[in-house]
């Protein structure tokens, strides 16, 4: 393993570390500007991309001389918060190495792939760029919020259209190449106010949620046991719940918001349309109660045979000699605003996905390495 590599990745990502940008408030200027400066620096074509002032993106290009793929690498540079400040044991906004892992707020995710992908760029740079194609890096704010100002932002504004996406994740160097899609939804039940020392003068609209609710459960807990893909399931979870403003009235408002996660094959119009036939279907009175689309985008699958992945399993065998493992992945990533694009869509990175939105989360030296690694030889195979 080289030492001057393994120095490098380090200082990047302890720079990074060091600048502050969790959501809230989702500020990512400072970051940013960093990202960018080092590319600008490096060679690359460099654009600051703002929807929302405050939540800058950053798009770095280099052309090949000849025609071919447009491959482009991403990394989130927001963070969660730091928590509970007792749980860590060190500094969160400065790096603290310690037995071959780099400590800090972000350091897996996902500011270690971060760091990978800036060394990426400025040695690919250094090496005199892509033989052909086009080269595209990412720096995106706003993936922790699941919004629309970073990675949905350049897709809609056509910044940002690949033939294959490749985003910076906690995969332990294996991959993700197919995930979920989320749909939320919010239900809202109206009733009306009387002293709860009389309440059947008044109409409980967490009574008339519950029996919603309930509907719900009944028909999930029977449609979605059939639904699967491997270790890939379909689920819906109540995540919130909020009705009434005081113990002593009856509540004449009640809300709750819906999260459900889709299969590949699944679509968010469909889901919506589902869940909506099932509240109607309740016959609680009309006018009474609301179903309201939030947000949502369908999931993706990149076949196992594309070229990208191709490229990825075997740079894992060239440089590590192990086979690489596919993943089921838990969340969601900014790859689903490309998922009805028809490219690859690839997670790849550094970190364990249990350190993640943990106190004291680090991520390792030498799987930073590797990462770089197997990622120079991808763009080897893809780009020459």
């Amino acid at each position: 393993m080289s030492k001057k590599i393994q120095s490098e990745l380090v200082a990047i990502l302890s720079d990074l570390i060091a600048l502050p940008s969790p959501y809230p408030p989702g500020t990512s200027v400072e970051i940013c500007a960093y990202g960018a400066r080092r590319l600008k620096k490096a060679g690359y074509k460099v654009e600051i991309a703002t929807k929302t002032k405050g939540v800058d993106n950053v798009v770095a290009r280099m052309k090949g001389k000849t025609k071919g793929p447009v491959i482009a690498f991403n990394a989130h540079v927001d963070t969660v918060g730091v928590g509970e400040r007792a749980n860590w044991k060190s500094d969160p906004y400065k790096a603290l190495v310690k037995g071959g892992l780099v400590y800090g707020l972000g350091a897996g995710n996902c500011k270690g792939s971060m760091a990978v992908q800036i060394w990426l760029a400025e040695e690919i740079a250094r090496r005199g760029g892509p033989a052909k194609g086009e080269l595209i890096f990412t720096f995106v704010a706003d993936e922790e919020n699941l919004g629309p100002d970073g990675m949905a932002f350049l897709r809609k504004t056509g910044r940002v259209r690949p033939d294959a996406l490749i985003l910076g994740a906690q995969t332990e160097n294996n991959l993700i190449v197919a995930e979920r899609g989320v749909m939320w939804a919010r239900i809202t039940t109206k009733g009306r106010a009387a002293h709860a020392g009389n309440p059947s003068a008044g109409d409980n609209a967490i009574l008339r949620m519950m029996r919603l609710v309930g509907a719900l459960s009944s028909y999930y807990d029977k449609a979605l046991a059939r639904r699967a893909s491997g270790a890939m399931k379909s689920t819906v979870n109540i995540g919130m719940f909020h009705g009434g403003h005081n113990t002593n009235v009856v509540p004449s408002a009640c809300t709750v918001e819906i999260d459900r996660r889709l299969l590949p094959n699944e679509k968010v119009k469909d889901a919506f349309k589902e869940l909506k036939s099932v509240i109607d279907g309740a016959r609680e009175p009309k006018g009474l109660y609301t179903v309201e689309f939030l947000t949502g985008t369908n999931g993706f699958f990149a076949p196992e045979n594309g070229a990208a992945v191709g490229a990825f399993e075997a740079a894992v065998k060239t440089r590590t000699g192990r086979k690489v493992k596919f993943l089921n992945a838990t969340g969601v990533s900014d790859g689903r605003y490309y998922a009805d694009d028809g490219i690859e869509i690839i997670n790849f990175g550094p970190g364990s996905g249990a350190q993640g939105h943990a106190a004291n989360e680090s991520v390792s030296i030498a799987g930073m390495v590797e990462a770089v690694e197997i990622q120079m030889d991808v763009v080897k195979r893809l780009l020459g």
